[in-house]
């Protein structure tokens, strides 16, 4: 509506006081009205342009700090499975190793029980009781299994490794071949016993103690007695090879002194 339109309602219509209304209140509610129309659209269109900046910044940042995703063969090292040593082959090693054979904890003397006749060869409780099990079984099968040494203290392995070691001219390296040194033998803890063939002793801590009828019967009956020959062919270690000596592994205590910390990996068996 122009001026012109205002004019003659002016002429047409009096006002109450009698008085045309004044221009200039007759032109400000119309600019009031303009404002307040256009305001509202001016802050809904930056508004929503604000809106708009601030995905488009969140999708940049959001695009540049965030980290790609890598395929299972970039993954990182943290995140795979480590392998062991004998995953990879290697003999299992740790700190505390010396030329291939583990430190063992000596046996307190109050959980030595005897396996001989003689009273002299001793293994611990559990083991001793288990011994005496086996070597019933085996008699029963017309095997004679003769125990040739149990537990040996720290310094019974001493002289045993040292003295030999000089009598045979033999380096620590070529000794602990066939001899674990001192705190290193599984002897120490009472679960090891060397066992020899009561029909053919000439065959006692021998490798050819492996064609007796008592190392083929441990072979097939030792584990049932929780009984493990600890030095096989080509074992891990390196340590010769040792058909006589057997280790008990029928508790939680031998089980974690035989295993923990060596990264053996299960064996294989069929089902």
């Amino acid at each position: 509506m122009d001026n012109a339109g205002f004019s003659e309602k002016s002429q047409d219509t009096p006002s109450s006081s009698g008085e045309d209304i004044p221009e200039a209140l007759r032109d400000t509610p119309n600019a009031a009205a303009s404002k307040v129309s256009i305001r509202p659209l001016v802050l809904i269109i930056a508004g929503v342009v604000g809106v708009v900046l601030i995905a488009v910044v969140s999708g940049f940042l959001f695009f540049v700090v965030t980290p790609k995703k890598t395929n299972d063969s970039q993954s990182s090292p943290s995140s795979s499975t480590p392998t062991t040593s004998s995953q990879s082959g290697n003999p299992a090693t740790s700190k505390d190793d010396i030329l291939g054979h583990f430190s063992y904890s000596e046996a307190p003397e109050s959980e030595l029980q005897p396996i001989s006749s003689d009273r002299r060869i001793r293994m611990r409780t559990a083991a001793a009781q288990k011994f005496l099990e086996m070597a019933a079984a085996a008699r029963s099968a017309g095997v004679v299994l003769v125990p040739l040494s149990g537990f040996r203290s720290i310094k019974d392995q001493e002289q045993l490794f040292f003295s030999v070691s000089a009598q045979r001219n033999q380096t620590p390296a070529q000794r602990a071949a066939v001899s674990a040194p001192p705190g290193h033998s599984e002897h120490h803890t009472g679960y090891a016993v060397d066992i020899g063939d009561g029909a053919t002793p000439a065959t006692n801590v021998n490798t050819n103690f492996d064609k007796t009828k008592a190392y083929q019967w441990l072979q097939t009956n030792a584990a049932r007695f929780s009984f493990e020959m600890s030095f096989p062919q080509n074992n891990a270690q390196g340590v010769s090879y040792e058909p006589w000596h057997w280790r008990f592994v029928g508790d939680r205590q031998s089980l974690e002194t035989f295993y923990r910390a060596k990264n053996l990996k299960p064996a294989q068996v069929s089902q």
